[in-house]
């Protein structure tokens, strides 16, 4: 219901006059988030009546014995599962377009092409799930058919990349550089993961590295980080325009790249980790990679410190 509100909403200010390629990022990705939850949860909600009913009523829909297919399974919860990663990361990226658009005192480099990248990554997020499923036994076929449309959707999203660049390179100096540093912090990170994610696109590697740390530091680098930076700057911006509470510029700066630093520590470790095939979700590893892990729990421990200083300054 919530997402069909924003969705009339959106398409209610269209017909009063307001031209969609005068709409701001953040409006668009709120609409297309919404789509993409109208056009994905109707799935997963089928997925979970039919394991009710293998529970409950004993339909056996995914019980091989009795012409069940398990698989099935997969495909309707990924189905939602992949197109849920930008569900999370589309509002981020219209934040970074209205916070860099605000603090450098300009217009988003490539508004329109902003808003079509987005459509995009939308519309070829519903069209990639899977990739999640390589070692599942899917065909030859359906691998490259996949792994292609894996790899293109890292198209829209390096516009948007070099338009944040450009909206940045040249613009009048800010007194507000720490919220600009955090913007740019998420574009460092998700720019790291992306990178990654085109390497696990592939259907040979990303069967040599399913389920290894380093599909933990794909994950982190192009979601999770991205979307705590974008959060942090959000929380920044609406302090100060509603509620007239400015960060301490002098506090984001110094905190901001310790942050990155510690991140990086964390995370990048974990591709190292994953060529040496180290399942994930596992307690013991071994004396080999000690060195890989002990780096990736300094950076945790500091995440840690630095977030918790974080979170203190900000509620202050």
């Amino acid at each position: 219901m919530s997402s069909l509100n924003f969705v009339c909403t959106f398409s209610s200010l269209k017909c009063i006059g307001s031209l969609a390629d005068k709409q701001l990022p953040t409006s668009w990705s709120v609409y297309l988030t919404a789509i993409l939850l109208l056009l994905t949860l109707p799935v997963l909600t089928s997925a979970f009546l039919m394991l009710l009913s293998d529970r409950m009523y004993n339909t056996m829909l995914f019980d091989p014995v009795n012409t069940g297919d398990p698989i099935l399974y997969q495909h309707l919860f990924w189905i939602f599962g992949h197109p849920e990663v930008y569900v999370l990361i589309l509002p981020a990226f219209g934040i970074v377009s209205l916070i860099l658009s605000c603090y450098t005192s300009r217009e988003t480099f490539g508004n329109q092409t902003m808003i079509i990248a987005m459509a995009s990554i939308a519309l070829i997020g519903c069209l990639v799930w899977v990739h999640h499923m390589y070692t599942s036994g899917i065909e030859v076929d359906t691998r490259s058919y996949f792994t292609t449309t894996t790899i293109l959707i890292a198209l829209p999203t390096g516009n948007k990349i070099f338009n944040w660049i450009c909206t940045v390179q040249g613009a009048l100096s800010s007194k507000y550089l720490g919220i600009v540093q955090v913007v740019l912090s998420f574009i460092i990170t998700f720019t790291l993961g992306g990178t990654t994610g085109v390497v696990l696109g592939n259907a040979g590697v990303d069967i040599a590295l399913h389920d290894t740390a380093y599909v933990v530091a794909h994950f982190h680098f192009v979601l999770s980080i991205g979307a705590i930076f974008a959060l942090i700057a959000f929380v920044s911006l609406i302090q100060r325009l509603m509620l007239d509470i400015v960060l301490s510029n002098r506090m984001l700066l110094l905190f901001v790249p310790c942050i990155l630093f510690s991140i990086i520590i964390t995370f990048t470790p974990m591709h190292f980790l994953g060529f040496t095939t180290l399942p994930r979700r596992i307690p013991d590893y071994g004396d080999e990679v000690w060195a890989w892990n002990t780096l990736c729990s300094l950076g945790a421990n500091m995440v840690f410190l630095l977030k918790v200083l974080l979170a203190y300054f900000i509620t202050l």
